[in-house]
């Protein structure tokens, strides 16, 4: 799994601290870990690999040469520019369940999408329960017993006994369209069937 190395400096809190913060050019960030919470900031430059992706990635922050593991928890973006104003990361710790949410990746050919369907992915990316040494940066859904008209659910992604997958069930994630051109060349069968009888 790939991992960014994050370079942070510790800061103080409080408004005007995080005001200035952000006026040179910098991010407010703050780590949730066992030994409490720490304060930091970093420049957008060294969160890009992290932020700008489909992608699952670890990150290794290190606050003025201390390292820690973490997974990017939340993120504030300004409503109006769209930088990056806030992100929480919270340190994995092994032995303690993280809720991630990985991607979603297809695998196989759906029979369906063969003979003409169109495919749809409606989610993308899956909640998860598990611990850190049983993370992996994404999951897999098989599309290759789909066809026209059929979905695959949230409970056939694969996932190994150490993971628990947190949606329902039932939701669909994948599923095969009938294109509008298939829809009625079908209708018009059907109806030609109908009148032979």
């Amino acid at each position: 799994m790939e991992t960014i190395n994050i370079e942070g400096t510790s800061r103080s809190i409080g408004s005007k601290s995080t005001k200035d913060i952000r006026k040179a050019g910098q991010i407010p960030c703050v780590l949730y870990g066992q030994d409490g919470t720490k304060h930091f900031a970093v420049t957008p430059n060294a969160v890009k690999q992290l932020v700008y992706t489909p992608d699952f990635k670890l990150a290794e922050v290190d606050i003025d040469g201390t390292k820690v593991k973490c997974i990017l928890k939340d993120i504030q973006f300004h409503p109006v520019k769209d930088t990056i104003q806030h992100i929480d990361f919270l340190q994995l710790t092994e032995g303690v369940p993280v809720k991630v949410n990985l991607p979603l990746r297809t695998k196989g050919e759906s029979e369906g999408v063969k003979v003409g369907g169109k495919l749809l992915q409606q989610v993308r990316r899956v909640l998860v329960k598990t611990l850190p040494e049983h993370l992996v940066d994404e999951l897999y859904v098989d599309i290759s017993s789909l066809n026209l008209g059929q979905s695959a659910r949230i409970r056939d992604i694969e996932v190994n006994e150490n993971m628990q997958i947190m949606n329902p069930p039932a939701t669909p994630v994948v599923m095969v369209e009938v294109p509008r051109a298939l829809r009625s060349a079908q209708a018009q069968a059907e109806a030609t069937e109908a009148t032979a009888e």
